[in-house]
C-alpha cells in the first residue's frame, strides 16, 4: 500500500439563489360567440395542458327521485359520440395521450381533460364531441348504471364513507339535495335510463352556462382558432344560470351511533355547517382550523395521536358545499378520525378538551406561524402542475369568486394574526353546537359516549 499523501479539492458549498416572489396565475377571460366563458392562463414549461369544463348542472337540478342521474351522466359523456363508439371514442383519446373524466357534485359537472400540448387540437376536438354530441346508448347507459349500484354497496361498508352519508342526513333536512348522497341511492339510481339521462342533459348544458379553463405552456398555439374549430361549435340556448337555494342546516348538538357489531376500531365524524369562501372569516377560519387538525403538528393530533395513542391521526377542515355572493352558500366544517373501539369514550373526552381549551386561552403564535408557513409556503410546489392551478380556478369559477382570489386569499393568510385565527376557529367549532357520528359497536361504546355528556345519544343500524 503506497504511503503517498491523498489530497482532496474541495469545491465551494452551492449557497440558495436569491427567493424570487410568487403569486397564485392570473388567467386571461373572455367569451366565444357561443357565450361559453373562457379562462386561460399561460404557464410556460408546462407542456401537459389541462383543461377543465364546469357545467351548471347542479345537483339540486335532479328531477325528484332520479339523485344520481348527474353522476351516470357525466360518465356517460365519454361512452360514445355521434361520431364515435364508446370503444372508438377511448381508442382516438388514447393516440392523443390524453385523460378525459367527469364527475358531479353539488355545484355542478366538472369535465377534466389533460393532454399533451401537441395534440392539443385534437383532444378538444373530441372534449367538443362528447359535450355537443354524446349517444348516451341504451346499452352503455345500463351498464354505468349497474356499476353504479355494484358502488354502492361498498361505499356503505367504509366506515368513513358511512359516516360521511349519516352526517348529511342529520345536518340537513330531507327537502334538500345536499341531504342524501351526491351519486343517489340504490333505489334512485335503479330509475335511471338513457332517456333520463338525455333529458338531463338537454336541461343543463349549454355553453352560456358553462366555462372553460385552460392552463399549460401556450407559446406557438392559436388558442383562439383551435376553439373556434372545437368548443366554439358547441351550440345551446342563453338560459340563465340556476338560482342557488338557501341551504338550511341543524347543527343541536348530539351523538348519532351507526351500530357496526364487532367493529374493532370507531370511525368519527364531527360536524356543523359553516359559511362559504364569500364569508370575511374564511381565512382566518382556514388558518385556525389548520393550527387545530390540520396536520401532525395540530391540537388534536399532538393529543389524541401522540401523547395518548388512540389514533393515526385526527384532521379538521372545511368543504364547500354550494356558494353564492348572497351569503346563502355553506359548507361543512368537521373533524373526522378513527379510533379504537375501548378508547372511543375517551378519545372523545379529550377532544373535547382541546376544543375547551382552545376556547379558553386560544392558539399561541407559534403555531400560528407554523401555520401560515405550511399554507402559504408550500403554494408554489403545489400549483407546479397545470392540472392543479386548473382545478382551482374551476373551483372559483363554480364558487362565483373573482379570478384573484387565490392569489387573494395567500395574502390575507399571511396578514392574518393570532387572536382572529383563534377567533374563527373557536365559532367554528363550539363545543355545544357539533353533531358527532361515530360508525362502531354501539354495545361497547354507547354508555361510555353518554357519561360525556356531549348531547343525546341515539344508535341506528348500519
Amino acid at each position: 500500500m503506497s504511503d503517498a499523501a491523498v489530497t482532496m479539492d474541495f469545491h465551494p458549498q452551492p449557497t440558495p439563489g436569491t427567493a424570487r416572489p410568487w403569486a397564485f396565475p392570473a388567467p386571461e377571460r373572455g367569451t366565444l360567440d357561443n357565450g361559453l366563458t373562457v379562462l386561460r392562463c399561460h404557464r410556460p414549461g408546462q407542456q401537459v395542458v389541462a383543461v377543465e369544463i364546469s357545467l351548471d348542472a347542479p345537483l339540486d337540478a335532479e328531477p325528484e327521485g332520479l339523485d344520481g342521474v348527474a353522476t351516470i351522466m357525466a360518465r356517460a359523456l365519454s361512452e360514445g359520440t355521434d361520431k364515435h363508439s364508446a370503444e372508438e371514442f377511448a381508442a382516438e383519446l388514447e393516440r392523443c395521450g390524453a385523460t378525459l373524466d367527469a364527475h358531479a357534485d353539488h355545484p355542478g359537472v366538472r369535465v377534466s381533460l389533460e393532454v399533451p400540448v401537441s395534440r392539443l387540437h385534437k383532444a378538444l376536438g373530441l372534449l367538443s364531441e362528447a359535450l355537443i354530441a354524446p349517444a348516451f346508448e341504451a346499452g352503455e347507459v345500463e351498464r354505468l348504471v349497474r356499476n353504479r349500484l355494484d358502488e354502492i354497496p361498498h361505499e356503505t361498508a367504509n366506515p368513513g364513507r358511512r359516516a360521511a352519508k349519516q352526517l348529511s342526513k342529520e345536518l340537513f333536512p330531507a327537502s334538500l339535495r345536499v341531504s342524501r348522497p351526491r351519486q343517489g341511492t340504490e333505489e334512485t339510481v335503479a330509475r335511471i335510463d338513457a332517456a333520463a339521462v338525455r333529458a338531463f342533459y338537454e336541461a343543463h348544458v349549454r355553453p352560456a352556462t358553462a366555462t372553460a379553463v385552460i392552463v399549460g405552456d401556450l407559446t406557438g398555439i392559436d388558442l383562439d382558432a383551435v376553439l373556434g374549430d372545437t368548443l366554439g361549435a358547441w351550440t345551446g340556448d342563453k338560459a340563465e344560470p340556476r338560482p342557488v337555494p338557501t341551504i338550511t342546516a341543524d347543527d343541536t348538538g348530539r351523538v348519532v351511533i351507526v351500530d357496526r357489531p364487532g367493529a374493532v376500531q370507531t370511525q368519527l365524524l364531527i360536524g356543523r355547517v359553516g359559511g362559504d369562501r364569500h364569508d370575511r372569516v374564511w381565512p382566518a377560519q382556514v388558518l385556525g382550523t389548520y393550527c387545530l387538525g390540520g396536520t401532525l403538528t395540530s391540537r388534536l393530533d399532538r393529543v389524541l395521536r401522540e401523547e395518548k395513542g388512540y389514533t393515526y391521526g385526527v384532521r379538521a377542515f372545511g368543504q364547500v358545499l354550494r356558494s353564492a355572493p348572497d351569503g346563502s352558500g355553506a359548507s361543512m366544517l368537521a373533524i373526522s378520525g378513527s379510533v379504537d373501539t375501548p378508547n372511543t369514550g375517551p378519545a372523545l373526552e379529550d377532544l373535547w378538551k382541546v376544543l375547551r381549551t382552545l376556547a379558553a386561552e386560544g392558539l399561541t403564535d407559534a403555531e400560528r406561524d407554523v401555520a401560515v408557513q405550511n399554507l402559504v409556503g408550500v403554494a408554489p410546489l403545489k400549483y407546479e402542475t397545470a392540472a392543479s392551478v386548473a382545478a382551482t380556478l374551476a373551483d372559483q369559477v363554480e364558487q362565483h369568486l373573482p379570478d384573484d382570489y387565490q392569489a387573494q386569499m395567500y395574502v390575507r393568510l399571511a396578514e392574518t394574526g393570532t387572536v382572529e385565527a383563534t377567533a374563527a376557529v373557536v365559532n367554528a367549532f363550539p363545543v355545544d353546537r357539533l353533531v358527532t357520528v361515530l360508525v362502531g359497536d354501539a354495545s361497547q361504546i354507547e354508555e361510555p359516549v353518554k357519561a360525556l355528556g356531549i348531547g343525546e345519544v341515539r344508535v341506528v343500524t348500519g
